[in-house]
């Protein structure tokens, strides 16, 4: 058999679930993963006014324990993880010596010596590999927890009252960016509240044995608050209108934090010496003195669709790209992020295009997020 054999893709514990909804499947970073169920427009806008149902299952699960945990974590990744209390979580990075990142990642503080690092599908192999490098010489342990966990999320404003009908966990007392264990529907389950909607909404870890008993039970629970299932179609469109990257579209080995405007991910302050501190203390210096390219916002003023890599231009002359690009069901309008010039990123800079296919279509430049739910 040749070794460029394509790798036969995995499935979700849920992926009987998917096809029986009648599900639109696609390869996603090595899994079968739904695209959509039906309308991904209508999937979209229940999670805007009412509730989605996902299955974020290929995510990579990686704990990590031992006495010296937190020391491997701030010495691996950018962030302060030894500052993070128990039951809480931290939007972080792990870069590359060079300072280029190779992934952002949530990190759940579940015990006092106890961290669940959750990679994105595409990368988990690569951050597994990078902290079980790192953790030479620290007493602590890495994991690969990837085939332990199931992941469901459910978004939208109606997501509280679902979830709170099914548990009896504290929901109110979970912050943003939490986590704490708990018993839905009669399953064992870490439930999170951190999101990439920009809706309010939770994750629930998992045992894979206990997801579709889950997925059952949330969607009998939302059945008359409208809760849909979602595919990950709409999870694209709607983390776009949220501002919220997108690792190998705004975020990648090619930049550190401080090009991708997230330079307060790394925290210098903190103690002892972390993998890439060198180059980013130069990055940092240099986006201070002359900003490279800066993340914005794009609004079409026509109907034409920018997709990721297109040009942006003014006055004749290339001064970015697009990294992502859709059109957004809560505005109307096709909208991009793309990493522009420093001088044409003030909102409402004028003369602004993008490139689609040889036509300079007009663009206005905005500040992210496009969208920001109502507290």
């Amino acid at each position: 058999m040749s070794s460029s054999a394509p790798r036969p893709l995995r499935h979700t514990a849920l992926d009987a679930v998917h096809r029986a909804l009648g599900a639109t499947m696609t390869d996603f970073a090595g899994w079968d993963m739904p695209l959509r169920y039906g309308s991904e427009r209508d999937e979209h806008l229940a999670v805007r006014t009412r509730a989605g149902l996902f299955d974020l299952s290929h995510m990579g699960e990686i704990t990590v324990t031992g006495p010296q945990a937190a020391a491997l974590l701030n010495h691996a990744l950018v962030g302060n993880i030894a500052s993070v209390g128990v039951g809480r979580a931290r939007y972080t990075m792990i870069c590359r010596e060079d300072g280029g990142i190779l992934d952002d990642l949530i990190v759940y503080r579940l015990a006092e010596a106890e961290y669940m690092v959750v990679a994105n599908a595409s990368n988990a192999q690569v951050v597994l590999d990078a902290l079980t490098e790192r953790a030479a010489g620290f007493d602590a342990e890495v994991r690969d927890d990837r085939d332990n966990y199931a992941l469901i999320a459910v978004q939208g404003p109606e997501s509280p009252g679902i979830l709170a009908s099914l548990t009896d966990a504290d929901l109110d007392g979970l912050k943003y960016y939490a986590g704490l264990p708990g018993t839905v529907a009669g399953v064992p389950a870490l439930i999170a509240r951190t999101g990439y909607t920009g809706e309010d909404g939770f994750e629930l870890f998992v045992a894979p044995a206990d997801a579709e008993k889950l997925w059952q039970a949330l969607t009998d629970a939302g059945a008359d608050a409208g809760l849909v299932p979602c595919g990950l179609s709409c999870r694209d469109t709607l983390r776009l209108e949220a501002g919220m990257p997108l690792y190998g579209h705004e975020l990648t080995t090619g930049l550190t934090p401080f090009d991708a405007g997230l330079g307060r991910v790394v925290k210098f302050d903190k103690e002892g010496d972390f993998v890439g501190r060198e180059a980013l203390l130069a990055a940092a210096e240099r986006a201070a003195s002359q900003p490279p390219r800066v993340l914005v916002g794009l609004v079409a003023e026509g109907r034409r669709v920018p997709r990721a890599g297109y040009p942006v231009v003014a006055g004749g002359e290339v001064i970015g790209e697009v990294t992502s690009g859709a059109p957004s069901p809560t505005l109307g309008k096709p909208i991009a992020m793309a990493y522009v010039d420093a001088a044409h990123a003030a909102p409402g800079t004028p003369g602004v295009g993008v490139d689609i296919r040889g036509r300079h279509e007009p663009y206005e430049v905005v500040a992210l997020p496009f969208y920001k739910r109502q507290k």
